[in-house]
């Protein structure tokens, strides 16, 4: 497994988080409240978020369809800021094993395979082909949740960063 660059907006050692497409937008397009538990740790540097190109690119693809929220139209200008300061993009997971749970969805599987390969501590999505994997995927050590189970569970006492 590649090291993961250090975003320097987040500590060394803070656990890894996959997001996606769906949940970036709740978050940074039409301010969903249950989703803004992600978007609390991710700025209060709780969590280091990690996404690739082609997250970008699928992201990009999605505003260009036209998308209004809280705060007007949403483009990539709008949210490029946001993306550059807190994503940390990194490579496609190269060589994957075959033991990797798939998808049904295969524009998902890149959501599970970078989260897999990095070692990321959470996938969040609101994909019920993703979601369906959780059981499998906590085999391997991935917490699979959909926004609301991950606010749930931040906000259990027993949770450590």
């Amino acid at each position: 497994m590649t090291t993961i660059p250090q975003h320097p907006s987040c500590p060394l050692g803070a656990p890894l988080i996959v997001l996606d497409t769906n949940v970036v937008l709740d978050v940074l397009v039409f301010d969903n409240p249950v989703s803004m538990r992600i978007w609390t740790d991710v700025r209060g540097k709780k969590v280091h978020w990690i996404a690739t190109a082609l997250m970008r690119e699928e992201l990009i693809d999605v505003l260009t369809r036209g998308l209004r929220g809280p705060k007007g139209m949403a483009t990539w200008e709008t949210l490029h800021p946001h993306w550059n300061q807190w994503a940390t993009e990194v490579d496609e997971p190269a060589a994957l094993p075959a033991y990797f749970p798939r998808c049904t969805d295969k524009d998902d599987q890149m959501f599970v395979n970078l989260a897999l390969a990095r070692g990321a501590r959470w996938l969040i999505s609101r994909d019920r082909a993703v979601l369906k994997l959780a059981h499998r995927c906590r085999l391997l050590g991935l917490s699979v949740l959909s926004p609301d189970q991950y606010a749930q569970v931040r906000q259990a006492p027993k949770y450590r960063a």
